[in-house]
This record gives structure tokens, C-alpha cells and sequence, in this order.
């Protein structure tokens, strides 16, 4: 086997067609740009935007948009060896509307079924997952079979060894409402939290690391309170729980005692989308240089901020020269 990874993901990669005008329902949007996209996909180029060596676990269709995905990985760095086809369905898109400063719809066309939510367990390399610096899984990735056993799998393969981060990524469209197939629509209450939550659990007992927001957390959880919902996480097994609160910051508490509350980096937002998986990028990268939290929190705050003042995902990440100037100016 080559060299460990520093970063390997696990989770959703698609084409986000976003609209290059902003204040524009989509219905009269003109004119598109067309972007490597996908939340797990975003983390591994942020990371290698830091200097850091990636890859994904997906799958794409077998069509025109999957060849521009690989071709994407490869032109940021990202080594796409585990991103295999699926011949029958095709690979998703996604688009946007663009409403600054916090209002940015997502429209998901992933149906009849996703090709990365058929990644399978008997086709991982178990041993690269074993063997990578930090592992990252999605809430996503828990939402249907086959890709929840293989989640599951790598997990299980993964022993707690290294640093395993469960970005709790909650999608409740992708829950069915009662936790049925994507293909048949989603809802935001009780009955699809309810669903994913055992899930959730399953994956936290493998888990060193959480990160999520408020409603993420919540999903995990049942509780809403910030520093509720980290000690719950905590007391599910992870060593570092990091919950984003939004305009509040970014809480991040060690079962070792520290803690660290950060504020936002304010920035003019031209589009928020991204801004998470540039934050969970440079969480991986503080985590591999043994960094401390507060350092840790305010460079992928910042890096969060970066994306959010530049119109794409993946090609807005950052540096790591582009993030320490940022800071420089603060």
C-alpha cells in the first residue's frame, strides 16, 4: 500500500450548477457555472487546498458529468481512485438560489437514487481507511443501503484508530420523512430525526470527532443547547465535539476538559454554501498539526468566511497563505 493518507472522505459528490447572478429567483436566472460540488467532496479539496493529501469514497454516474468530476478531483489534487460508476443512475446535480446574506435554497436532483449512496462494502479498501491520517463520514452516507453498511464498515475497520470525524450533515430530504427512500421526497419533523437518530448513534460509537450545527447536533442528540449537545456528544464516545452556532461562533469542547468559543469572522457574503466544508477542510488540517482549539476553531472560521465572501464551493477553498493572510488582516 502507498504512503497513508493525511484525509480520506466518504460521502456525496455531484455538479452544483449555480447561478452566476445573485438576488434572482431560479426561474429567471440566465446564466450558470458548473462546479465540482458535494459535501464530503468539498472537505477533501479544502484539505488539499491546505496542503494536505486527499481523497474521496464515491460514486458517480457512468456519463458525461462524471468524467468532468474526476477530471475536477485531479485538477485539485484529490486522488479519485475510489470513485468508481454506477451504470443505471445518473450522477447527480445540484442547483442553487443565491440570496446574500443567509438565504441560499438548495434543490437536490438525485433520484432515482444517488450513485454515492451505492457504495458497497465489499468494494472498499479497508485497509487505505484503516491506514489514513483522519477518516471523514457524512449523516448522508447513514441514509440508505447499501452506502449505510459500508459506512458502517469502514467505521468498524477503522477501530477508532486515528482521528475518524462524523460530520453529522443532516439532510432530512434525504430521510424520506419516515426514513424511507431519497427518491420519495423528505421532511423536516420529528418522524425523519427519529429515524436517522439510531444511526447516528451506531456511527458516534466509532467516532473520535463530531461536527455539526445546532440542528445537526440535535439530530444526534435530542437537545438543542449548544454546550448540551457536546457533553451528550462527548458522552457517546467522541473525543472533541465542535458544534457551529451560526452569528454565535464555533464551540468546540475535548473530553480532556478544554474548550473554546470562538466568534464568526465577519466577511460580506456573496453565498454561504461551502463555508461548512472549508471549516471541516481546515478542522482536518488543525487536527493533523496537533493544533490547539482555539487556533484550530479560528482558522477554519476563517476559512469558512473565505468561501462564503466568493460565489463557488470547491474552487473557492482557500490556501493556507490565502487563510493566514486573511488573518493577518483581523
Amino acid at each position: 500500500m502507498t504512503e497513508p493518507y493525511d484525509l480520506i472522505t466518504m460521502g456525496r459528490i455531484g455538479v452544483d450548477i449555480y447561478p452566476l447572478q445573485t438576488g434572482v429567483p431560479l426561474a429567471q436566472v440566465e446564466t450558470f457555472g458548473k462546479f465540482l460540488g458535494g459535501s464530503a467532496t468539498n472537505v477533501a479539496v479544502a484539505a488539499a487546498r491546505l496542503g494536505r493529501r486527499a481523497a474521496i469514497i464515491s460514486r458517480t454516474g457512468r456519463d458525461p458529468f462524471g468524467d468532468y468530476l474526476h477530471q475536477a478531483l485531479r485538477d485539485f489534487g484529490v486522488d479519485d481512485r475510489w470513485v468508481t460508476p454506477v451504470a443505471d443512475l445518473p450522477t447527480p446535480v445540484t442547483f442553487c438560489e443565491i440570496f446574500p446574506p443567509d438565504d441560499f435554497p438548495l434543490y437536490f436532483y438525485r433520484r432515482p437514487k444517488a450513485p454515492d449512496l451505492v457504495i458497497r462494502p465489499e468494494e472498499l479498501d479497508l485497509a487505505a481507511v484503516a491506514a489514513a491520517r483522519i477518516f471523514w463520514i457524512t449523516g448522508t452516507g447513514l441514509c440508505e443501503e447499501p452506502s449505510r453498511a459500508a459506512t458502517l464498515a469502514a467505521l468498524e475497520a477503522r477501530d477508532r484508530s486515528g482521528t475518524t470525524v462524523f460530520d453529522l450533515d443532516w439532510r432530512p430530504m434525504f430521510w424520506g420523512g419516515e426514513g424511507g427512500a431519497s427518491g420519495a421526497g423528505g421532511a423536516t419533523g420529528a418522524a425523519a430525526k427519529a429515524a436517522a437518530r439510531p444511526y447516528y448513534e451506531a456511527a458516534l460509537r466509532h467516532a473520535t470527532v463530531a461536527v455539526g450545527n445546532v440542528d445537526e447536533a440535535e439530530v444526534a442528540t435530542g437537545l438543542r443547547d449548544p454546550k448540551a449537545c457536546a457533553e451528550a456528544l462527548l458522552d457517546r464516545g467522541v473525543e472533541l465535539a465542535v458544534i457551529k452556532q451560526g452569528p454565535k461562533g464555533v464551540l468546540a469542547v475535548h473530553r480532556d476538559g478544554r474548550c473554546a468559543e470562538v466568534p464568526p469572522t465577519p466577511v460580506e457574503v456573496v453565498n454561504g454554501l461551502g463555508a461548512g466544508d472549508a471549516f471541516g477542510g481546515s478542522l482536518c488540517h488543525g487536527l493533523l498539526a496537533g493544533w490547539e482549539l482555539e487556533p484550530m476553531m479560528r482558522h477554519a472560521n476563517a476559512a469558512g468566511a473565505i468561501v462564503a465572501s466568493r460565489l463557488a464551493c470547491s474552487s473557492a477553498m482557500p490556501t493556507a497563505a490565502e487563510v493566514e493572510e486573511f488573518l493577518a488582516a483581523r
